[in-house]
C-alpha cells in the first residue's frame, strides 16, 4: 500500500514538471522580442509592446554613440535574460560599452523612444541629437503583393496586346 501510494505521488510529480515544461516551452516560443506594426509612416519594427523601435545613425555593427544619460530618452532593446531575440529576421545582439547586451537588426542597435506611449506612436522620427534617430520601416507580404500586382497591371496597360510591347 505504502509502495502504490509512492509511486502515484512520483508520476504525479512527473506529471507535473512535464507539464511546467511544455507551458513554459510554448510561451517562450509565442515570444517575440521585435515584430511589425503599423504607424503613420508605413510598417516599421516595434517591441512586444507594440511600440516604434528607432535606431540612431552612425551606430553599427558595436559602434556606440547612444551611452550614459542618452540612455533616459532612449531605451535600449534588451534581449529576454538566457534568450536569443526573437521575432523578424535579422536580429543579433550586441554587447555595449557598460557590458549588458542589446538587440540589434542588420547589425543596427534597436532603441524605444521613450515619449513615444502607444503603438503607432512615431514621436521620435528625425530626432537630432547625438545623431539622427529613425524607425526602421519594413516591407510587409502584403505590400510585396500590392507592387507586384500594380507593376503587372502597369505593364498589361503598356503593351499594344498579344502580349509584346510595340
Amino acid at each position: 500500500m505504502w509502495r502504490s501510494k509512492k509511486i502515484w505521488g512520483v508520476l504525479a510529480l512527473a506529471a507535473g514538471v512535464a507539464a511546467a515544461l511544455v507551458l513554459t516551452a510554448a510561451s517562450s516560443a509565442t515570444t517575440k522580442d521585435v515584430k511589425t506594426g503599423t504607424t503613420s509612416l508605413g510598417t516599421v519594427l516595434v517591441n512586444k509592446s507594440g511600440l516604434s523601435l528607432y535606431r540612431l545613425s552612425g551606430e553599427k555593427k558595436g559602434h556606440f554613440i547612444c551611452t550614459g544619460s542618452c540612455t533616459q530618452l532612449w531605451k535600449p532593446l534588451r534581449p529576454r535574460k538566457g534568450h536569443k531575440p526573437a521575432g523578424v529576421d535579422n536580429l543579433s545582439t550586441l554587447k555595449r560599452p557598460d557590458g549588458t547586451k542589446q538587440i540589434a537588426y542588420k547589425g543596427h542597435p534597436l532603441y524605444r523612444f521613450t515619449q513615444d506611449s502607444k503603438p503607432g506612436d512615431v514621436k521620435g522620427q528625425g530626432f537630432k541629437d547625438v545623431g539622427t534617430w529613425s524607425v526602421i520601416k519594413v516591407k510587409t507580404p502584403a505590400t510585396t503583393t500590392q507592387q507586384t500586382t500594380t507593376q503587372q497591371q502597369t505593364t498589361t496597360q503598356n503593351t499594344g496586346g498579344g502580349g509584346y510591347p510595340y
